[in-house]
């Protein structure tokens, strides 16, 4: 389990957070989990790993997990096992609404890491109530894989629609305030550069003023992902 681990567990791609909430989770900060030892890639990562199966293996795990049945063996993985940092996402609907999205910075295999967090997004994002059985008819499940990891940058050195972000800062206390976006955030919101970063910096749980010297002041890691999106037709489809 992800307590037993003892990893911080934090949300992904949250643009609006109430004060309320984020009091309740100081130690939060835009839910995604960390370790000492975090996931590094150096370089540019070419090759691509994540598949359509990654989805439908989410898709797999939740639904014995409503239905209260073992995972078939035929429905083991059929993908590679190699860790890496991921996230799971799932949305609703045509319009496509944010229904649960938890992730990770450390390296999972990515049997288990998947089985983790396509139930944790889908069941544990407290921002939500758990997904039914009813809803997932109508759901659309995403699988991101981050690789590329170029950590000590400005808080510009980065460019919309291409890299995620994870920035770090320090608040007036001198409390360590930290926050991530995954790549499709800024582009989805039409963004700018400073625009996402103020936003991030908003979620991270500082609600003072945005000034130049607080941006400047911010250590910046991008990164690269890689993203599956299959729907439950699709997923149905395929079966």
């Amino acid at each position: 389990m992800v307590g037993k681990r003892q990893r911080e567990e934090k949300f992904c791609n949250q643009v609006q957070l109430n004060k309320a909430a984020i009091r309740g989770k100081r130690q939060s900060n835009g839910w995604v989990q960390e370790q000492e030892n975090q996931y590094n890639l150096n370089g540019i990562h070419l090759r691509l790993i994540v598949s359509k199966d990654m989805v439908y293996y989410c898709f797999d795990v939740l639904l014995s997990h409503l239905k209260q049945l073992e995972l078939p063996k035929n429905k083991s993985p059929k993908f590679t096992n190699d860790p890496y940092p991921l996230f799971v996402t799932w949305k609703v609907g045509i319009e496509k609404r944010l229904r649960g999205c938890i992730g990770t910075f450390s390296a999972l295999k990515l049997h288990d890491g998947l089985k983790e967090y396509s139930l944790s997004s889908a069941l544990r994002d407290s921002r939500f109530s758990p997904v039914s059985l009813e809803e997932v008819p109508n759901l659309h499940c995403s699988v991101s894989l981050l690789t590329n990891f170029e950590g000590n940058k400005n808080y510009l050195d980065w460019e919309v629609g291409v890299h995620g972000i994870r920035i770090e800062f320090f608040n007036e206390r001198g409390r360590k305030l930290s926050a991530t976006y995954l790549p499709e955030v800024a582009q989805e919101q039409n963004w700018n550069q400073v625009q996402t970063i103020d936003s991030l910096v908003k979620k991270a749980g500082y609600w003072n003023a945005i000034t130049e010297e607080l941006r400047r002041s911010i250590k910046l890691t991008r990164y690269r992902s890689e993203k599956m999106v299959v729907s439950y037709e699709e997923y149905s489809q395929a079966q």
